[in-house]
This record gives C-alpha cells, sequence and structure tokens, in this order.
C-alpha cells in the first residue's frame, strides 16, 4: 500500500513494515495485482507485488546463497538442477557459480518478469541467463514437474507466499510432481516463509511433504527484508542422513568449488539445522 512516498507491507494482519519510496522505477496495476519497483535508500531497489516485499538489493544475497548452496554443497554430486519460479534471476546467479553442473533449467510462469528484472534488477541476474548451461521455460511450475521427461540432482523451489498465483507452489501435487522427477539421491528446498509469524505454513508444508518423502524438515536463515524471526526454508530427501554431512566434507567442497559468498559458510550451513525450541513445537504437532 503507498500512502505519502512510502511503502507498507501488509503480509501480516496488525503488524508490518514500511519502505521510505525514493523514487519509483516500475508500477504496473491490473485488476489482479499491483506491482511495483522503487529505489530506497537504505535498500537499494525493492520490488513489491500486492502489498507483499519481494526482494530488496540490499540483502537478497542472504536468501539466494542459502536456498542454493545448502542443498548443492550437500548433495556433492549434482549435474542437473532445477528452479522454479526465480523470475528476478538472484538464484540463477547463484547456481551458475557452480561449474560442475551440466544442466539448469528454469521454469517462470511469466517471461515480462524475467525481462522486468533484467532491466530493473540487473544485479540480481548478472548475466547468469547468458550461461550456455541456462535452459528457461515459460511455464507453470506445478504442471511443468507433473510433466517432465526430464530428471534433477536438485530442485530448488524460489516461490512467493502462498497467497494467489503462488499457492499452487505449496500444494501436495507439486511437491508429488518434485519427488518424480527427483534422482535418486536428490535433494529438494523451498523457501517456506517466517516461521514465527506464520507457523501454520510450516506445520501444512510437512505434513504434505511426509507424505512423498522420507525426510523433511527446514533450515533458516536471518533475513533483515523478511521481517518478524528467521527465515524458513523446506528441505525434503529420502536420505535422511545427507544433511547429516561432516563439517570437513562440507569445507572442503566448497574449498574445491572457489567460487565467492556473501553470507554462506559451511559452519553457517551446518549451524543453519538448528532449529529454536519454538518451531520444534510447532513441527511436533504437525
Amino acid at each position: 500500500m503507498l500512502d505519502n512516498h512510502r511503502y507498507f507491507e501488509t503480509l501480516h494482519p496488525g503488524y508490518g513494515q514500511y519502505f521510505q519510496i525514493d523514487t519509483i522505477l516500475f508500477e504496473q496495476k491490473t485488476d489482479q495485482w499491483h506491482l511495483i519497483i522503487f529505489e530506497n535508500e537504505t535498500f537499494g531497489r525493492v520490488m513489491a507485488l500486492d502489498g507483499i516485499i519481494q526482494t530488496t538489493e540490499r540483502d537478497e544475497f542472504i536468501y539466494h546463497e542459502m536456498l542454493t548452496h545448502v542443498p548443492l554443497f550437500t548433495h556433492g554430486h549434482a549435474k542437473n538442477v532445477l528452479i522454479i519460479g526465480g523470475g528476478d534471476g538472484g538464484m540463477l546467479r547463484e547456481v551458475t557459480k557452480h561449474h560442475q553442473l551440466e544442466s539448469i533449467t528454469m521454469v517462470e510462469i511469466d517471461q515480462a518478469v524475467v525481462d522486468m528484472c533484467k532491466t530493473y534488477l540487473p544485479d540480481h541476474s548478472a548475466g547468469a541467463y547468458d550461461d550456455p548451461r541456462v535452459q528457461l521455460v515459460i511455464d507453470d511450475g506445478a504442471r511443468f514437474v507433473a510433466t517432465t521427461d526430464q530428471k534433477f540432482d536438485v530442485i530448488i523451489s524460489d516461490c512467493t507466499d502462498p497467497v494467489g498465483p503462488g499457492e499452487v507452489l505449496f500444494s501436495s501435487d507439486f511437491y508429488a510432481g518434485c519427488q518424480r522427477c527427483l534422482n535418486p539421491g536428490g535433494i529438494m528446498v523451498a523457501q517456506n516463509g517466517v516461521a514465527f509469524m506464520q507457523p501454520n505454513e510450516v506445520q501444512t508444508t510437512h505434513q504434505r511433504l511426509g507424505h512423498y518423502f522420507q525426510d523433511c524438515t527446514f533450515y533458516s536463515a536471518a533475513i533483515p527484508t523478511y521481517v518478524g524471526g528467521i527465515m524458513t526454508f523446506a528441505w525434503a530427501s529420502q536420505d535422511p542422513h545427507i544433511k547429516e554431512i561432516e563439517f570437513s566434507r562440507l569445507a572442503e567442497r566448497f574449498a574445491r568449488a572457489d567460487l565467492t559468498t556473501r553470507y554462506y559458510t559451511p559452519a553457517i550451513h551446518q549451524a543453519s539445522f538448528a532449529l529454536p525450541q519454538y518451531l520444534l513445537d510447532e513441527l511436533s504437532q504437525a
């Protein structure tokens, strides 16, 4: 919601935050949505959709690094990666840093989102769309995983909150589709909201994923833009032990990859699976 050069986020009833709008770079209103990209002195360029902040230049690296490097360094031998959503290009930027990957498929429902973000948020993708390993598919993510003949070692669901068009990417049908196109030993991860403010999302995801995967848990990171506590990331695989990788092996893989990060470290990786008691209590009721 806009008011006196401020953007008020309305994701949580009775609680929110606002961003000062210094310059509006892009704005589109239809009967279905309101999308805006603006400059903010503290967070740089900010993209918001229907009262919910989607991403900011200042802290996007935390979100994208944790959703990318945690599953890829855990797996260790991934060759084929699927990204669902992620039209801003930040996830793609981080995935392309892994030079051992042979193919990277990104499924985005709207080409216009990709084009807009290339124009107004160019540092998110940082040229990643030009990587020859990347195949951009314009399609519905849930339909893609239900029908594709491709198999993947890692699936990253970079979805919006489970309202409106993003709701299908939290459904049982979507998780079933991810299961069918994961290779043996594969890992699926997805953003899952701020658990302190959205506990029902964590419970629901845990219940639904549990029908299709032997191991379903969460890891976390603190991302300033997503206020109200730590952001959780869903983790699913058929191997309950795969995430229990030794620190020395994790550190060796990170060193061998020789990539630059601003948040992710092997120590952060391991610590991110330690969850606070309030979240463990929520999961025990799922």
